[in-house]
C-alpha cells in the first residue's frame, strides 16, 4: 500500500490517477500513523520550499526513512529531501540527501537571458545504473521548476538533464529517491520509472516477509 503525503501542497490528483493507472493501491492522508504504516511514500509538491517546510510533519517522514521502506519525492517534494534551500531566504530541508536547492539566475555564462520557471520537455541522461532505471532508455520528461538541485554528492545523482545548468533530475541513496520532473505527466518514461518504483516496493515487502518468516 502506497501512502501519497498529503501537506496541502501537493498534486495529489494526477499522481494518484499514474497508481490508478498501474493498478497500485494506494492512500490519501496526512495522519502520522497512517503514513508510517504504508509500505512506500510518495511525496509530492507544488510551491514553495519554505511554506512546505512550514507545514510538513518533517520528523514523520524522516521516521518513515530510517524504516528502510521507500520514499520517493517528486518535483518541491524532491527538493525538499535535501540539506537546504535558497528559495524565500535559506530554509532547511529534510537532510535526507546531500546538497542545495538554487534558483536558475535566469542569465548564462555568455549574459544571455532565459526564461525561468523551467517549463517543457527535457531529456533524461543516465548518470549510473540503478533499480530505478532498470530497462529503460533515455527519453524526454516533463518539467515545471524556478529551482533546481545541485546534488553535493555525485552518488545520489542517477540522472540529470540540461537547461542552462546541469538539473538534478533523478536522485537515490539506499531507500531515498527523487524526480525533479513530474513522471505522472511524463508519458512513456515517467510511467516506466512509477512502475519500476512499485518494484522496489514489492521487491521490499518480500524481503520483510521472509525475514519475518526467519525469524519465527
Amino acid at each position: 500500500m502506497i501512502g501519497i503525503v498529503d501537506y496541502g501542497m501537493g498534486n495529489l490528483f494526477s499522481v494518484s490517477k499514474a497508481l490508478e493507472r498501474l493498478n497500485a493501491d494506494y492512500f490519501i492522508s496526512g495522519d502520522k500513523d497512517e503514513l508510517l504504516n504504508a509500505d512506500a511514500l510518495l511525496l509530492p509538491g507544488v510551491g514553495s520550499f519554505r511554506d512546505a517546510m512550514e507545514v510538513l510533519q518533517a520528523e514523520t517522514i524522516k521516521e518513515f526513512a530510517a524504516t528502510g521502506k521507500p520514499l520517493l519525492g517528486i518535483c518541491l517534494g524532491m527538493q525538499l529531501l535535501f540539506e537546504e534551500s535558497d528559495e524565500n531566504g535559506l530554509t532547511k530541508g529534510l537532510g535526507l540527501l546531500p546538497g542545495r536547492v538554487r534558483r536558475f539566475p535566469g542569465t548564462n555564462a555568455a549574459g544571455e537571458t532565459y526564461k525561468v520557471p523551467h517549463m517543457g520537455w527535457n531529456k533524461l541522461e543516465f548518470v549510473t545504473s540503478s533499480p530505478l532505471l532498470k530497462g529503460l532508455e533515455e527519453d524526454y520528461v516533463y518539467f515545471v521548476h524556478s529551482y533546481y538541485v545541485r546534488a553535493e554528492n555525485s552518488d545520489v545523482l542517477l540522472a540529470k538533464a540540461d537547461y542552462h545548468e546541469e538539473v538534478s533530475a533523478v536522485v537515490g541513496k539506499d531507500n531515498i529517491f527523487g524526480m525533479q520532473f513530474h513522471p505522472e505527466k511524463s508519458s512513456k518514461l515517467g510511467i516506466a520509472l512509477l512502475k519500476n518504483f512499485l518494484n522496489l516496493v514489492e521487491e521490499r515487502i518480500r524481503y520483510d516477509d521472509t525475514h519475518d518468516l526467519s525469524s519465527d
